[in-house]
């Protein structure tokens, strides 16, 4: 619940009360909440009594019971976006319909047959690989595999598990981009710096703010986003993930939430994607967020394998001695290989992209050589 958690020291700044939804009071949010609703964040009896406690209710994830939360916003309750802007986009099938419907590109697709007699054509256009990808539940690399060969998909096919999968057709790209755009009550869009990622085993690994592209990929990117969030009468932060390269520019994923990939807002813009949260869900004038420096590096830490020769804290006080690195540290109890245990920003000082990218390349290496990359 990193979200959360940063969400939560967001409400402090502007003097927000945050309650939050959580099975546990060791959770990272919990920890710095005004109160607790110990509940599983699913379970709408626990929604009734964190809406009898907030004036309104927003989300960290969007993994929510879109039916139950209907009734409850029926009833009265606020949520920020509400659940029908959000419906469509819970789920990446629905998501790719709705991009296909909305004429806005997004990489070649078609449904998995759930089970080994269903009749599946693989177009002729297409070849292996391919990506495969759960329609949801899927995250930081799960529920998305790498289809090598037509014995592979079978396989896939085979397992016939109750999630639902979508076959794309495999992208070539350039750089891998991400925007961060907020839309308050009025139908003001605002949007952060696109930002450049990189990913690593299916992970983000780092992230550049602004990106090194031409203006007409940010425009395309920014009316992409705008689009989407009018389309969908969305109040709220929204993420979108794109493919760049060959093809032009492709939406990858709609994320209705704060987004790993916008963290670097926090030290580098006059407003975080955080803060834009608070104020739209709680009604404070929303400032357009500015990026108040020449560029930022964000780095995520992951955790390492149990028989790694450093500890936690031996890593976290060699990165603090870095000059200009900020740690972000998520209090999570456990250790784990490959879970997203914090992340760390870097305010980039060089005014051109080059520059940038070189003195970035300088910081990363620092920071691996200290934290690398599992």
């Amino acid at each position: 619940m990193q979200n959360s958690q940063l969400l939560v020291t967001a409400g402090k700044k502007r003097a927000v009360d945050v309650v939050v939804q959580t099975i546990s009071k060791s959770d990272p949010a919990a920890v710095v909440a005004s109160e607790v609703v110990l509940s599983d964040p699913t379970n709408v009896e626990g929604t009734k009594l964190l809406a009898e406690k907030c004036r309104s209710i927003t989300f960290e994830n969007e993994w929510v019971d879109i039916a139950s939360l209907m009734t409850l916003q029926n009833q009265g309750v606020s949520f920020f976006p509400k659940i029908e802007s959000i419906t469509p986009l819970i789920n990446k099938i629905s998501q790719r319909e709705l991009l296909n419907h909305l004429d806005i590109p997004c990489p070649e697709w078609m449904p998995m047959p759930i089970n080994e007699s269903s009749s599946f054509i693989f177009p002729k256009e297409w070849s292996f690989p391919v990506m495969a990808k759960a329609a949801s539940g899927g995250y930081d690399g799960k529920g998305t595999k790498i289809i090598q060969n037509l014995k592979q998909l079978e396989e896939l096919i085979a397992l016939n598990n109750d999630v639902k999968w979508f076959i794309e057709k495999w992208v070539s790209y350039e750089k891998e981009l991400s925007i961060v755009a907020t839309r308050d009550v009025n139908g003001i869009v605002r949007s952060f710096p696109i930002a450049e990622t990189s990913q690593s085993n299916q992970v983000c690994d780092w992230v550049i703010a602004p990106a090194h592209i031409n203006h007409n990929v940010q425009l395309m990117a920014k009316n992409i986003a705008s689009s989407l969030l009018a389309e969908l009468d969305y109040v709220g932060v929204l993420a979108i993930e794109f493919f760049y390269g060959k093809d032009g520019l492709l939406v990858n994923e709609i994320a209705p939430r704060t987004h790993n990939s916008g963290h670097f807002s926090i030290e580098a813009c006059s407003s975080s994607q955080f803060d834009q949260q608070i104020c739209i869900s709680s009604g404070i004038p929303v400032p357009m967020p500015e990026m108040t420096v020449p560029g930022a590096l964000m780095v995520n830490l992951l955790g390492l394998p149990s028989n790694y020769p450093v500890s936690i804290d031996g890593r976290l006080e060699a990165l603090k001695i870095i000059p200009g690195i900020n740690v972000h540290w998520y209090e999570k109890k456990e250790e784990k290989t490959g879970r997203k245990l914090g992340h760390v920003t870097y305010l980039l000082e060089k005014d051109d992209a080059i520059s940038r990218k070189v003195e970035a390349t300088e910081v990363l290496k620092k920071i691996r050589s200290i934290w690398p990359n599992c």
